[in-house]
């Protein structure tokens, strides 16, 4: 499942190293191609609101499959794309459909014990991260190698896969809601009412994928630009920087099982904010970047592991539509975020984008502040 959940979600973030070549070939300015990052994103979260939720209503398995399917036409308009209106469209779509790591995740977490839930929670969340940071390794040395179109034809190729696999491996799981599709999303609404940890975790949450979001999008123009000019490959490389810190997911997951998990929260946004203190003053330092990056992947994960683990302990039966309530709202910050980087880019550079996202950090501090009475 960790191994699936890394391959699939990978398609969110192979675009982000390929912005400039994108750029070359349909002669638009650079922050102008960056806008396929938040239509992915958007897309996603999307994807999550009103898919995710079936995961309750119809067999988990074969909504997976057939979702993943979805994915390989989504990539394949992609690759083919002649128009960079066609590439958004496509951009779009390949964020909807890649939702599978959401619908294993709560199929993971029904399927494990109460009191290991954090760690399998944990092992999966380190397949989902590393696929998200190595994802940006791989599209960068398969862009230069082949172009921009190779990588989406490549991740057609693992996602179809990854298809037969599931198809094998993947166990059944039947639903519990046996209402009616409208009455299933009405009742994410009434979960957000009734459930203030959830409500908290997923606030928290968004104010940090937001600053995810807006470091990896601009982080590409950084290093493109003076005095860097790396080619898309070796931006890409700074993403096994950020995988490394992905191991720290079963430790995180770990002390979530021993009842700790929202000290972690708390931890991690700390070190988020941290991070964009160390972006600020390492405008034209490597070093100091990956110091960075390192600091941002481990505090995400802090945040995010821990907050999930929170979210799934609430109500068993509505695990899926917690999930999607959580992470819907987590990738509309990642959307958000990736759109408020290009736009702090354009009027300030790199400085302003450090300043913008610490503002953030500090948001989701404040709100963990004014909710600490909610230990649990």
């Amino acid at each position: 499942m960790a191994v699936c959940t890394g391959l699939i979600v990978a398609n969110l973030y192979y675009c982000q190293p390929l912005i400039v070549l994108i750029a070359n070939e349909f002669k638009i300015q650079e922050a102008d191609a960056g806008t396929i990052t938040y239509l992915t994103q958007a897309g996603y979260a999307i994807g999550l609101f009103f898919m995710v939720p079936l995961g309750d209503k119809i067999e988990r398995k074969k909504q997976i499959l057939i979702t993943t399917l979805a994915t390989v036409i989504a990539l394949v308009i992609a690759a083919t794309a002649q128009s960079f209106l066609v590439l958004e469209i496509a951009s779009l779509l390949i964020g909807i459909t890649s939702i599978v790591p959401q619908l294993i995740l709560p199929l993971a977490a029904s399927l494990s014990e109460p009191s290991q839930r954090g760690k399998v929670v944990g092992t999966i969340m380190s397949g989902l991260l590393i696929g998200i940071l190595l994802s940006r390794t791989l599209s960068g040395i398969i862009g230069d190698l082949w172009g921009w179109r190779s990588m989406f034809w490549i991740a057609a190729g693992i996602c179809l896969l990854m298809f037969f696999v599931m198809q094998k491996q993947f166990p059944y799981n039947k639903p519990v809601f046996h209402g009616s599709y409208g009455q299933l999303l009405q009742s994410l609404f009434t979960l957000i009412k009734t459930q203030p940890l959830l409500r908290e975790a997923t606030l928290i949450n968004a104010f940090c994928f937001a600053q995810f979001g807006a470091f990896w999008t601009t982080m590409v123009l950084l290093l493109s630009d003076t005095p860097f000019h790396f080619s898309s490959s070796t931006i890409g490389l700074f993403g096994i920087v950020g995988a490394s810190g992905a191991l720290a997911a079963p430790l995180v997951g770990k002390l979530g099982d021993k009842g700790n998990s929202r000290i972690a929260v708390g931890y991690g946004c700390l070190l988020m904010l941290i991070s964009f203190i160390i972006f600020y003053f390492s405008g034209s330092s490597i070093i100091g970047i990956i110091i960075g990056i390192v600091c941002i992947d481990v505090g995400i994960q802090g945040v995010h592991i821990s907050n999930q683990t929170r979210v799934y302990s609430l109500l068993p039966e509505a695990r899926n539509r917690l999930n999607t309530v959580f992470m819907s709202f987590s990738f509309l910050g990642t959307a958000a975020g990736s759109a408020y980087g290009l736009f702090l880019w354009k009027i300030g550079g790199w400085h302003a984008v450090a300043i913008g996202c610490a503002v953030l950090a500090l948001l989701a501090l404040t709100v963990y502040g004014l909710t600490y009475k909610s230990k649990k």
